[in-house]
C-alpha cells in the first residue's frame, strides 16, 4: 500500500464548525495545523445543513433574558444530567463566539434598529436564538471557510481516519493514520495534539437528518485508544423531518417553522401538542418527538405515517422571508407550504452522548481533545435547538486553545510501528471478496436501531437488539469489497460498517 506522511503541532479531525473553529484559533496560536475530513472540507458537516439558529443571551428582543435563564433552560432541557461546567461555559461565551463569527463576515438577521434579530426556540423562556433566515448553519461555515483559508490552514479532503496512534510508551496520542478515498492509499499525521471533531452518528438509523458522513467513526476512535464515554443511550430525534418522497425522508424541517408560530396537526384536525405539554409547539424536542410519535402510534397520524406542520395561517411575506429554505425545499417536491400544510415525523438528529471531556476539551487519555457533537455532557439528555451551533463555537475555541497550549510544550513524537503495520494489515484484510456487502450490513443495523433503540425502547427489545448486532459482527469477517483503489466507496462504507457495530452496541448496553 501506498504511504503519505504529513506532520503538523495540532491535528484536527472534522471539517465543520467545531473543527474549523479549533482549526482558526490554533492556527492564530501560531500553530501548523491541520483540518482532515472524510467529506468535502467544509462542505460534509452537520453545520452546513443546520438551520434554525444559534442561542446567545443578548436580550435583544426579551430584555428580561439573562444568562442565569440560558443555564437553567438547558439544565430543564437537560433533564438535569448535564455537566454544568460545561453548560455554564458554553452559556457564558456564546456570545463572544457570535462577535467572532461577525468578525469572519457572517451576516445574521437584525432588527430595524440594527441590533441582532433573536426568535423563539423549544424550551426556552425568552427569544435569545440568532439566525440566517433559516440557513443559520450554512452562513456560519461560509465565514468560518473564509477565516480557514485567510489563516493559510492546511486542509485534506476525502480522508477517513481509522485509527488514532499511540507512542512507544502507549501513554498518549502522537497522531492518527487513515485511508484515502482517492487512491485507497495509507495517510499518516504526526501530531503534537489530536481534536475529534468529527460530529456525531445519525447514520445508525434509517430515518436522519445527519450528513451522510456521520457513522460516528471519531467517537470510536477515541473508545478504541481507552477514551471515557458518556451518555451513550442519549439520541435525539428531531420532531419534524420530512416524510416524503422516499429520497427525503427525514431531511430537517427546522425548528424555526414551530418558533415562527406553525401550529402541529393530527388527521382529525387536532391541534394536539396541547395535550401534552403548556408550550404546545415549543416544548422541548424530546416531548414533541414523543408526542407525534404517539399520535401515529395511536392511529391519528397521516396515511404516509406522519402528522401536519402547518404554517397557512401566518402572513404569506412572514413565510417567505423566514422561512425561504423550507419554501424552497417543498416546493422541489410539488408542495406549497403557504397554502398547504407538510407533513413531518421524528428523524434522528443529535447525539448527546459521545467522548467525555473536561473544561479543557481534554479526554481521559493525553494530547487528545474532542469538540462538538462527538462529546457529550453540555446538552444533558436532550439537546435544546440554537444550543448546537452555539456548542460548536465555543467548545472549538477551548479545543483550539488547549491543544495549542499542549502543542507548544510536546515534541513531536513517533507512533508505535505495531499499530500502523497492525492497522494496514486489518484494512487488508477486510479488503476481500466475501458475501456480504457492507451498504447491507448497515441496512441491517439501521432496522435493528430504528425498530428497538429509537424513541421508546423496553427492556426486550434491547436484548434483541444486543443479540442481532453480535450476529452482524460476525459478518463483517466476510464482507465483499471490491479490488480497485480508486474512489473504492465500498471499502469505506465496510470500515463505517464495523465502526457503527461497535457504536451502536455502547449505545444498547448504555439504554
Amino acid at each position: 500500500m501506498q504511504v503519505r506522511e504529513y506532520t503538523c503541532d495540532v491535528l484536527v479531525i472534522g471539517s465543520g464548525g467545531a473543527g474549523c473553529k479549533c482549526g482558526i484559533v490554533a492556527s492564530k496560536n501560531n500553530q501548523k495545523v491541520i483540518i482532515v475530513s472524510k467529506g468535502l472540507t467544509f462542505k460534509s458537516g452537520c453545520t452546513m445543513l443546520a438551520e434554525g439558529g444559534y442561542n446567545a443571551v443578548f436580550g435583544y428582543v426579551d430584555e428580561a433574558d439573562s444568562m442565569q435563564l440560558h443555564i437553567l433552560d438547558t439544565l430543564k432541557g437537560g433533564a438535569f444530567l448535564n455537566d454544568l461546567h460545561l453548560v455554564h461555559e458554553l452559556v457564558l461565551e456564546s456570545p463572544k463566539r457570535l462577535i467572532e463569527l461577525e468578525s469572519y463576515g457572517c451576516l445574521f438577521d437584525r432588527q430595524d434598529d440594527g441590533r441582532l434579530n433573536q426568535r423563539a426556540f423549544g424550551g426556552q423562556s425568552c427569544r435569545r436564538t440568532c439566525f440566517k433566515g433559516d440557513q443559520t448553519g450554512h452562513e456560519m461555515m461560509l465565514g468560518l471557510k473564509e477565516e480557514v483559508i485567510r489563516e493559510g490552514v492546511e486542509t485534506h479532503s476525502e480522508i477517513m481516519i481509522t485509527k488514532l496512534l499511540y507512542d512507544e510508551t502507549h501513554t498518549k496520542i502522537v497522531g492518527a493514520m487513515g485511508l484515502s478515498l482517492m487512491d485507497a492509499s495509507i495517510v499518516i499525521y504526526h501530531s503534537k495534539a489530536t481534536v475529534i471533531a468529527s460530529g456525531g452518528c445519525g447514520w445508525l438509523y434509517p430515518v436522519t437528518s445527519n450528513a451522510i458522513q456521520k457513522t460516528g467513526d471519531g467517537i470510536v476512535l477515541a473508545y478504541d485508544v481507552g477514551a471515557d464515554m458518556m451518555d451513550m443511550e442519549m439520541v435525539q430525534f428531531h420532531p419534524t423531518g420530512m416524510v416524503s418522497p422516499k429520497s427525503r425522508r427525514g431531511v430537517l424541517i427546522t425548528e424555526a417553522v414551530r418558533g415562527e408560530g406553525g401550529h402541529l396537526i393530527n388527521s382529525e384536525g387536532e391541534r394536539f401538542m396541547k395535550n401534552y405539554d403548556s408550550r404546545q409547539e415549543l416544548a422541548t424536542r424530546d416531548v414533541v418527538a414523543r408526542s407525534i410519535y404517539t399520535e401515529i402510534q395511536e392511529g391519528r397520524g397521516t396515511d404516509d405515517g406522519g402528522v401536519y406542520l402547518s404554517v397557512t395561517h401566518l402572513p404569506e411575506e412572514q413565510v417567505k422571508t423566514k422561512l425561504h429554505t423550507m419554501v424552497q425545499q417543498f416546493k422541489d417536491v410539488g408542495i406549497d407550504i403557504i397554502n398547504e400544510p407538510m407533513v413531518v415525523a421524528p428523524t434522528a438528529h443529535h447525539f448527546m452522548g459521545g467522548i467525555r471531556i473536561d473544561d479543557k476539551c481534554e479526554s481521559n487519555v493525553k494530547n487528545l481533545f474532542a469538540a462538538g457533537e462527538s462529546t457529550s455532557g453540555v446538552h444533558g439528555a436532550n439537546r435544546l435547538g440554537g444550543n448546537a451551533l452555539a456548542d460548536t463555537q465555543v467548545f472549538g475555541n477551548i479545543a483550539g486553545v488547549q491543544s495549542s497550549k499542549r502543542a507548544r510544550e510536546t515534541a513531536l513524537e513517533q507512533p508505535c510501528a505495531d499499530e500502523i503495520t497492525d492497522e494496514m494489515e486489518r484494512i487488508n484484510a477486510i479488503w476481500t471478496e466475501g458475501t456480504y456487502k457492507p451498504d447491507d450490513l448497515k441496512d441491517e443495523i439501521r432496522e435493528i436501531m430504528w425498530k428497538n433503540v429509537a424513541i421508546v425502547r423496553d427492556e426486550e427489545g434491547l436484548k434483541q437488539a444486543s443479540i442481532k448486532l453480535d450476529e452482524l459482527w460476525e459478518k463483517t469477517k466476510d464482507m465483499d469489497v471490491p479490488s480497485h483503489k480508486e474512489y473504492n466507496s465500498v471499502l469505506i462504507s465496510a470500515l463505517e460498517v464495523i465502526s457503527m457495530i461497535k457504536l451502536a452496541k455502547l449505545i444498547v448496553q448504555s439504554a
